[in-house]
């Protein structure tokens, strides 16, 4: 018996879902793409502020300037969250889709934003996610920052620049419409059959 349709209504269905396959298909890899690229430049502007940490600790007051080593004290765990926060950096640019990958890089940002804060409490801003605003972070307990329903929480960023609260925005709305899109029936049959995963947004 032949699995070959034999009336040419039944060619026509069969068209008509190989070109739903190959749309919906081809949706869902300009959707994947533009999170690839949206993540291309959160990496570039992660680096920039990297590169700005990292210069800042460089121009600092050197620890054996210190004579009972409390600025040693003070500045290690900066530099070891600046170590960290790179490593886990090169990792996920090779695998930026990986949840994993992207759950341990917010945590290790997370930390590293807290130890600059600690040694600069006084050179740290947050922009908004369009860039247009900025104020200084709130550092006081209890103090909030406003935050639009649904979004991230603005980080406060060691180099006065919005490139890097952008570009974390641009990333997390290409995630969330990639997010959407394979979850959404029938094009979920398709994320499955071509084995296309969730990522997972910069919290």
């Amino acid at each position: 018996m032949s699995l070959l349709p034999e009336s040419m209504a039944g060619w026509i269905v069969i068209a008509i879902l190989l070109f739903w396959f190959v749309g919906a298909y081809n949706r869902l890899v300009r959707l994947r793409a533009a999170v690839l690229q949206a993540y291309g430049q959160l990496d570039a502007a992660l680096g920039k502020q990297l590169d700005f940490v990292q210069a800042s600790i460089a121009a600092g007051p050197q620890p054996e300037a210190a004579p009972t080593g409390e600025l040693l004290s003070s500045v290690a765990p900066l530099q070891a969250a600046t170590a960290q926060l790179a490593t886990l950096l090169g990792a996920t640019r090779l695998r930026p889709l990986d949840v994993g990958g992207m759950a341990a890089l917010a945590t290790a940002l997370q930390v590293w934003i807290g130890a600059w804060q600690r040694q600069h409490p006084d050179q740290v801003t947050v922009f908004d996610a369009d860039g247009t605003l900025s104020r200084p972070v709130p550092l006081q307990p209890g103090t909030t920052t406003t935050v639009v329903s649904g979004a991230a929480e603005p980080i406060g960023w060691p180099e006065p620049s919005a490139a890097a609260e952008i570009a974390r925005s641009q990333f997390n709305l290409a995630v969330a419409q990639y997010n959407a899109a394979i979850a959404q029936f029938p094009a979920v049959l398709v994320a499955w059959a071509v084995r296309l995963r969730p990522a997972a947004p910069l919290l």
